[in-house]
């Protein structure tokens, strides 16, 4: 096949002619350009209409095999394993209800493929009164799936600090208990605190990033329904009607890239389930 060549400042760039461009491709060039897979419109979106249930198994599908060790150490009533078959994974559930902190968990170090955490995200469920505490009257069901309903009479942070404070603490406390390459998948939303925007989600990115987790995907969800306000006087920022799940994967904090989903391998079965043996 002949080129005519253009030069200028002593480069050359080939060019095809006319003819050449209308001329069919080789046999040999046709199976260089032939892609695999099949066309489909059902690939998995990163923002999603409806609810945490219907989103959260196909998250599983594409970063977690089945088979795998999973920690969901916010359980609440589980909402997000209401349509995982049973038996795909095996799953250690936990909550503060039932004694155990997110940021104090019984498993032994390197133990787990993956971590799932939902805490609660509104600084007003962090008061140290309950009757200043959010969650009530409208609200009752927010506080009912993301809180133990109880004040917060522990130091530290206030307000939006609090709710970060958490996620820091509990994403140092899942770094050491999951594996290498080990799957973090997390629950946020940004809030309006204190007159302010605080993008949450940002937050917990660059802080994760410091403990060596990366960002490895982010799904946005948009609740179906209008949320009501009540006793609006002035509108200064937008109503939020989406949160997110945070998809970060653990490495060494050196790696230039990260294994592939097909890489990452689920647990063999043990007979502790990875937790610490009590003394």
């Amino acid at each position: 096949m002949c080129y005519v060549y253009v030069y200028s400042t002593n480069v050359a760039t080939n060019v095809m002619t006319e003819e050449q461009k209308t001329l069919p491709f080789t046999e040999e060039q046709n199976a260089k350009r032939r892609q695999g897979g099949k066309a489909t419109s059902g690939a998995i979106l990163s923002a999603h209409l409806g609810g945490n249930a219907d989103l959260f198994p196909k998250i599983l599908s594409l970063h977690v095999p089945k088979g795998a060790k999973v920690a969901d150490i916010t359980w609440g009533k589980g909402v997000f394993w209401q349509q995982v078959p049973k038996g795909d994974y095996e799953v250690l559930a936990t909550d503060i209800s039932n004694g155990v902190d997110c940021r104090e968990l019984p498993y032994v170090d390197a133990s787990l493929d993956c971590v799932v955490f939902d805490p609660p995200y509104m600084e007003g469920l962090f008061r140290r009164s309950e009757t200043h505490m959010a969650g009530s009257g409208t609200h009752a069901a927010f506080r009912k799936h993301y809180s133990n309903g109880q004040a917060t009479d522990e130091g530290g942070p206030k307000w939006h600090g609090a709710v970060i404070d958490l996620y820091v603490k509990t994403g140092h406390e899942v770094s050491r208990i999951l594996k290498p390459d080990g799957i973090f998948i997390v629950k946020c939303q940004d809030e309006v605190s204190a007159n302010r925007q605080w993008l949450t989600h940002i937050e917990i990115v660059n802080a994760y990033a410091g403990m060596g987790f990366y960002a490895r995907d982010l799904f946005v969800v948009i609740r179906t329904n209008r949320p009501v306000v009540t006793r609006l006087k002035r509108q200064v920022h937008a109503r939020k009607n989406h949160s997110y799940f945070l998809v970060f994967q653990k490495t060494d904090g050196k790696r230039k890239s990260v294994s592939a989903p097909g890489n990452i391998k689920a647990s063999p079965q043990t007979s502790t389930n990875g937790v610490v043996p009590s003394e």
